[in-house]
């Protein structure tokens, strides 16, 4: 297949990138590379990608129609197209919804008009776990989402929405996977399990924001991957929880890392924030059934894997921004 792939340079992206050339298709990456977090953990993963064959990259913002536009030209014929492109983080959107809108929302309908236009018959739209709130666990994928507690879990709903739309109006199929809190070897900085890494291992005080009874899904990168691949088959339009079913604290998961390092983390209590949900957990019948998918990586063997990425690349990894 040939596959426009939106986000190329972001966590999920680069390792969707690279399983799909490993299982050789050809992949046209985008990416803006925004200050959404430290750039510099962008340009490392996309020099992983750069040079391999049947790869390449564009940096183009999917927001800007024009743009946008003529990338899709340049690059047809396409048999699909996976949008990873996405501001994320919870927090971070409260301080400037209006971003999450341009690159979740206009973003999204510019590729769904695209492929309307050009006749591409797949699109697989990344979501989010978010969308659930705090509705009643195990998350399925039929239960209520019209309680989003931040913009950024409004901006993927809306983006959800449109893509039913589109599958409505025009017959386009459409797989919107959910993610549940993934984590793994060059993970977003400003995600938990990089940040209590990092912390722990140079003796920072650790920012635990609530008492670390909430409880996370926590879904290894590889096996997001693969589900998103996995979604590019025929599905008609479908939401699709990939999580890991395994819903774990986060002073377990510290405590792990914790030994991993053989260092104890130096904690700094905060008050739970109002965007945090209690606990998320994934029901993935859903999966299993219609993707033949489930999660591959324990806890304990993707946090190691984490540990040891940021213990080989920490000369620079230690100086990352963590906003």
């Amino acid at each position: 297949m040939k596959v426009l792939l939106t986000g190329c340079a972001g966590f999920i992206g680069s390792k969707t990138t690279q399983l799909l050339l490993a299982e050789g298709h050809e992949v046209v990456g985008v990416d803006s590379l925004n200050t959404a977090y430290d750039v510099r953990l962008k340009e490392w993963r996309l020099s992983q990608l750069t040079g391999q064959p049947s790869f390449s990259f564009h940096h183009v913002d999917i927001s800007d129609q024009a743009s946008a536009a003529e990338l899709f030209r340049t690059s047809l014929p396409i048999d699909a197209v996976i949008n990873l492109a996405a501001r994320a983080g919870v927090r971070q959107s409260i301080e400037d919804p209006w971003v999450y809108y341009q690159t979740n929302l206009t973003g999204t309908l510019n590729l769904l008009e695209l492929c309307r236009q050009y006749e591409v018959g797949k699109f697989v739209l990344a979501s989010t776990s978010s969308a659930y709130g705090d509705g009643e666990r195990p998350f399925r994928e039929d239960g209520p989402t019209n309680n989003p507690k931040s913009p950024y879990a409004a901006s993927k709903k809306a983006a959800e929405v449109l893509c039913y739309t589109y599958h409505l109006l025009y017959g386009l199929d459409v797989s919107i996977p959910r993610y549940f809190t993934v984590y793994g070897p060059a993970g977003r900085p400003d995600m938990s399990v990089f940040r209590f890494i990092r912390w722990i291992a140079e003796g920072d005080p650790l920012q635990l924001f609530g008492d670390g009874a909430q409880e996370r899904d926590f879904t290894f990168v590889d096996d997001i991957a693969r589900g998103t691949i996995a979604a590019l088959q025929p599905v008609g339009y479908e939401i699709i929880n990939l999580g890991s079913d395994r819903p774990v604290p986060l002073r377990t998961m510290i405590s792990m890392v914790e030994a991993l390092l053989d260092k104890p983390a130096r904690f700094e209590q905060h008050p739970m924030h109002p965007t945090d949900v209690t606990a998320t957990w994934a029901d993935i019948s859903k999966a299993k059934r219609l993707l033949r998918w489930e999660p591959q990586v324990s806890l304990e063997d993707g946090i190691h894997q984490s540990v040891d990425w940021y213990l080989e690349h920490r000369d620079w990894a230690k100086q990352l921004n963590l906003d």
